[in-house]
C-alpha cells in the first residue's frame, strides 16, 4: 500500500518555478537532501504520493501532486560531478530549482501534475488536514486561524499524511481545472 506526503516548497523555489517558465509544466524530478532547505525524503518509496505545498499570505496551495518513480541516480540526471564546481544533475538543469544544488542532494524521479499556483487548500480542510509518524502518532497544523496558515513551521519537512487527510489532497488535487 502507498503512502502519501506533503512537502513545502518556499518562497524562492516557487518564485524561481515562475520566472524559468515552468508553470504548466510537469517536473521529471524532485531533489531531496539532507538539510532541513531541503528536506530528506526519508520514508517514501516508489508509488507514494508526494504534495508540493505552497504558502502565500497565510493560504496554502497544493502545486503538484508527484508519485515517486524511483530515487536512484539514472542517465537523464547527466554526469555525476567531479568537482564541486560542476552541476550536481546537469540533465535537470531545468528543474534546478527544485533543489538540485542543495546540501546532499539526490534525485527523486517523479509522476507528476503540472506545476500550478492556483489550487488553494480551503480553511475547513486545511484545519483537518492530519499527519502521522512511524509510530502512528497523530497532529494537525498549528497556527491555523480562521481557515488561515499564520506561520508555516509546522508544514516545513517532509511529513506522512494520515489515510484520510491523503483522500482530502487527492480529491482536491482531480478537481484542479
Amino acid at each position: 500500500m502507498s503512502d502519501a506526503f506533503t512537502v513545502l516548497w518556499t518562497q524562492d523555489t516557487c518564485r524561481a518555478l515562475r520566472r524559468a517558465g515552468r508553470v504548466g509544466e510537469r517536473p521529471p524530478v524532485a531533489f531531496s537532501g539532507v538539510h532541513t532547505s531541503l528536506p530528506a525524503w526519508s520514508g517514501a518509496r516508489a508509488g507514494d504520493e508526494v504534495y508540493a505545498l505552497h504558502v502565500n499570505r497565510c493560504e496554502v496551495f497544493v502545486v503538484s501532486r508527484m508519485r515517486v518513480i524511483d530515487m536512484e541516480r539514472a542517465d537523464c540526471c547527466g554526469t555525476a560531478p567531479a568537482t564541486w564546481q560542476d552541476p550536481s544533475f546537469p540533465g535537470h538543469g531545468d528543474w534546478s530549482m527544485l533543489g538540485a544544488g542543495g546540501c546532499g542532494a539526490s534525485a527523486v524521479h517523479v509522476d507528476a501534475t503540472p506545476v500550478r499556483f492556483d489550487t488553494r487548500i480551503p480553511g475547513d480542510l486545511l484545519a483537518t488536514l492530519t499527519w502521522r509518524n512511524r509510530r502512528g502518532r497523530t497532529r494537525n497544523l498549528k497556527y491555523v486561524v480562521d481557515g488561515r496558515l499564520e506561520h508555516s513551521v509546522s508544514l516545513q519537512g517532509f511529513y506522512r499524511l494520515a489515510p484520510d487527510s491523503a483522500d482530502a489532497l487527492a480529491r482536491l488535487a482531480e478537481s484542479a481545472p
